[in-house]
């Protein structure tokens, strides 16, 4: 039998309820992503992105130093740590109603945006690419989101094999899960990992199946905005893609999803309040 969701974070001694679904905002501080409008150069176009995130309904804002887009090159922690302390720092005192995340795969960086005032650690990797990356959420004690990926994101396009699909990701998630259980670490979010060491194929086959993960009985969180399971599916590019985003958090939403990872957040929130309506109408 599936477990019970968990619907609670505590983040540092704060109660993040997700009984409905709430909205994550992106913010990458890097001048490679794929998504040129997620791009913020100076702390001062942090600060107003951020703004208007949060005047829109953002929850939770994802602080990033590091492109993970297939292709983006390799950069090194320390150029990492400070692309994004500044702007941790500057959000941190600007703002007191949204919480921040850090999105790395480094326990380094990880500690060290922690100690600015990040509150929840993104990992793309799911623990895979620093061996001291649970140890240090552990020690820490604060929530941590595992997401699904093989290889690093210079190489994941090369490891898409799968022999069963839903449950090699489940399998290989469980497994890393289970190292984090061992240290005691309770607060942890489960992301399918859509567009790491996965075709577009195999993401809508992901969607297709987000019940299954469920079965971790931990939030769920969702990350599809403006990928290229939309646009390439569509034959348009990653700026016309808003659409198809919203057609695809609709669907993560009627499959459990209870954080959705955007770009865009007035419109994440509308989905929300439109999927909430129709649920209690029913």
């Amino acid at each position: 039998m599936p477990k019970v969701k968990k619907k609670t974070l505590n983040l540092r001694g704060n109660v993040l309820d997700l009984t409905t679904p709430v909205v994550m905002g992106i913010l990458n501080v890097t001048t490679d992503s794929f998504y040129a409008n997620s791009r913020v150069l100076s702390v001062d176009q942090a600060v107003e992105q951020a703004g208007i995130m949060i005047s829109e309904g953002a929850a939770l804002l994802d602080i990033g130093g590091y492109s993970t887009r297939p292709g983006a090159a390799d950069i090194g922690s320390q150029e990492e740590s400070e692309r994004i302390l500044p702007i941790i720092e500057a959000l941190r005192k600007a703002f007191s109603n949204v919480w921040l995340s850090v999105d790395t795969f480094r326990a380094s960086v990880t500690r060290q945006a922690v100690e600015a005032g990040a509150v929840l650690v993104n990992d793309v990797s799911g623990g895979t690419l620093d061996p001291q990356m649970f140890e240090t959420v552990a020690d820490l004690n604060v929530p941590y989101v595992l997401m699904h990926m093989r290889g690093t994101p210079q190489t994941m396009t090369q490891h898409t094999a799968y022999q069963n699909l839903i449950p090699d990701i489940l399998f290989e998630t469980q497994m890393q899960l289970a190292k984090l259980r061992a240290l005691g670490q309770n607060d942890v979010l489960i992301d399918p990992g859509f567009g790491f060491a996965k075709t577009p194929a195999q993401n809508f086959q992901v969607l297709n199946q987000l019940e299954a993960f469920q079965t971790f009985g931990a939030p769920l969180l969702v990350g599809l905005s403006r990928k290229s399971t939309i646009w390439r599916t569509l034959n348009i590019q990653p700026a016309e893609a808003l659409n198809g985003t919203t057609v695809l958090n609709t669907i993560a939403l009627t499959k459990g999803a209870d954080i959705l990872r955007v770009h865009d957040v007035r419109e994440a929130v509308e989905v929300i309040q439109l999927v909430s309506h129709c649920r209690s109408a029913a």
